[in-house]
């Protein structure tokens, strides 16, 4: 299995690659204000390359629950400096988080080599035409409604089959639009419109995305549902459930985790997959196969 973005390829199955999280927003869930400005956010960039992060995604809208949408001029007043400054000093792929495709086009020609799109349930082929004009690699995720309405009052019959008929459904289109399979990457948009039940049903069940044949990536750090098994209510105190998200993924064929805190994701994956790779040496079938 291939990934192409650009000029980068990466192939599958390997090691899980990790894209860090660069929130150049006052108001993110996480780590909201903390680097606003463009020099903060640039080293934060650079500290999680050192780290060992095979990807940055540089976001400049906030897409927690309610959140207030920004225009694009202020998006992409936060972003541009932050990705041209990094597209001079990092060799690794350079992820623009964004919904609109406007800002998408601006941060591709800045150095940006990835689209991830937390609106790719759109009804309009905008941002999918600047993704199939310019070659990148594109992150398809789902949501229910918006980012303003997506947590009001989430609903599904069954999670798991509609977030896999969303992806039926997004690959066809991305693929009338000139995007090609190679170019695409799943998401299920964890507490994207999903109540905790849904986020749990949809963990349960990672394996069976793997159905199309594209690399499967999983936003699980710091996200609220955690904070129902967490002593500590903030977002930092939901490492430990995000690492356990993180080692569960691994094992049912998660490929790229979008996470804060690198240097913990990274150990923890190393040792998950040693103890993988030690259990299929000796012939056993993986803890989850049946």
């Amino acid at each position: 299995m291939i990934l192409r973005a650009r000029h980068y390829t990466f192939t599958f199955p390997g090691p899980v690659l990790l894209m860090g999280i660069v929130n150049v927003t006052p108001d993110s869930f996480s780590d909201g204000g903390k680097f606003l400005g463009a020099d903060a956010a640039v080293q934060h960039a650079l500290e999680m390359v050192r780290a060992g992060a095979d990807m940055i995604d540089v976001g400049g809208e906030s897409t927690r629950p309610r959140a207030t949408p920004v225009s694009e001029a202020e998006e992409l007043r936060r972003v541009l400096p932050v990705i041209e400054q990094l597209a001079g000093q990092v060799t690794i792929p350079i992820s623009i988080d964004t919904m609109k495709p406007s800002v998408a086009k601006a941060a591709l020609r800045a150095g940006a080599s990835i689209v991830n799109d937390v609106a790719a349930n759109r009804a309009g082929d905008a941002m999918s035409r600047a993704v199939a004009g310019a070659g990148t690699g594109y992150v398809a995720t789902h949501m229910q409604g918006t980012p303003q309405t997506m947590q009001s009052a989430p609903v599904y019959q069954d999670v798991v089959s509609e977030v896999a008929a969303f992806f039926e459904d997004r690959l066809a289109r991305l693929e009338q639009s000139g995007v090609g399979r190679e170019q695409v990457v799943l998401d299920v948009g964890l507490g994207f419109g999903k109540t905790t039940e849904h986020n749990l049903q949809l963990l349960a069940r990672l394996d069976s995305f793997r159905k199309w044949d594209r690399p499967l990536l999983l936003g699980a750090s710091r996200k609220s549902f955690i904070t129902q098994f967490a002593d500590e209510a903030d977002a930092a105190g939901r490492l430990p459930g995000s690492l356990a998200c993180a080692c569960w993924g691994a094992q049912l064929g998660i490929n790229i985790m979008r996470v804060h805190d690198v240097v913990a994701t990274r150990q923890a994956l190393r040792v998950t997959g040693a103890m993988m790779t030690k259990r299929s040496e000796t012939g056993l079938r993986r803890p989850l196969e049946h």
